[in-house]
């Protein structure tokens, strides 16, 4: 297999998969619906395109650092309401919206088509359109785009243990990493998976497995390679 890693890191994050109306949610790693979403921008696909070649590969996350996570209070004017009822003129409907504060992933990407993984590593560099962290209020800190994420002929897992992590002050000997990895028998399922084309914003059920990793397991980014983030 071959493997294409991007590193979504901002002070806001929100991979919502749950709710369109007054509560809106928060996974606390990336959703593959908001990845495959991103992928779609920086490659300029609009929401009639079909994205099944994307959604045919597997992902796998690695959380370098959980984050926080927050929420907002929202009012917002003339908008239709759950129950599908018109709003009055004026009339303000009041949400929540939870997302992630200071988050740090690395997400992969795995298939066997290394010209389509290609694609989309030239598209991350270049982007078409803005990419966003799961809502367009919340800006990438850093490109997405990583020197050297193409893998070729390596497994996912591999390919995320395997790539330099940034130190962070809080590190010690007893922390380890959160990795995410999609697995048909995994036991916990994520409905995010995309179907046809993000026109129709139908999503199937996903399976997942997670693992935890010392931190002696995974290498240390060379200082010189190091962005501050403070």
């Amino acid at each position: 297999m071959n493997v294409l890693l991007l590193r979504l890191a901002g002070p806001m994050q929100s991979w919502g998969t749950q709710s369109r109306f007054t509560i809106r949610d928060t996974g606390f790693e990336p959703a593959k619906s908001g990845v495959i979403g991103l992928v779609c921008a920086a490659l300029g696909r609009s929401r009639l395109d079909s994205v099944e070649d994307l959604a045919a590969l597997r992902m796998g996350v690695r959380v370098d650092h959980e984050g926080v996570m927050a929420s907002d209070y929202h009012t917002t004017l003339n908008v239709i309401k759950a129950s599908g009822a018109k709003p009055k003129f004026g009339e303000a409907v009041v949400s929540t919206r939870y997302y992630l504060t200071d988050a740090d992933f690395l997400v992969g990407l795995e298939g066997e088509d290394w010209h389509l993984l290609q694609e989309i590593d030239a598209a991350l560099k270049n982007p078409r359109w803005p990419l966003f962290l799961g809502r367009k209020a919340f800006p990438l800190a850093e490109p997405a785009h990583l020197r050297n994420g193409l893998r070729e002929n390596t497994g996912l897992f591999e390919a995320l243990k395997s790539y330099p992590r940034r130190p962070r002050k809080e590190d010690n000997e007893e922390t380890k990493l959160r990795f995410v990895l999609e697995d048909s028998e995994g036991e916990a399922v994520r409905v995010d998976q995309p179907v046809s084309s993000f026109a129709e914003r139908h999503f199937a059920p996903r399976h997942v497995h997670s693992k935890f990793v010392p931190l002696s397991e995974v290498p240390i980014e060379q200082e010189e390679l190091c962005i501050s983030r403070y």
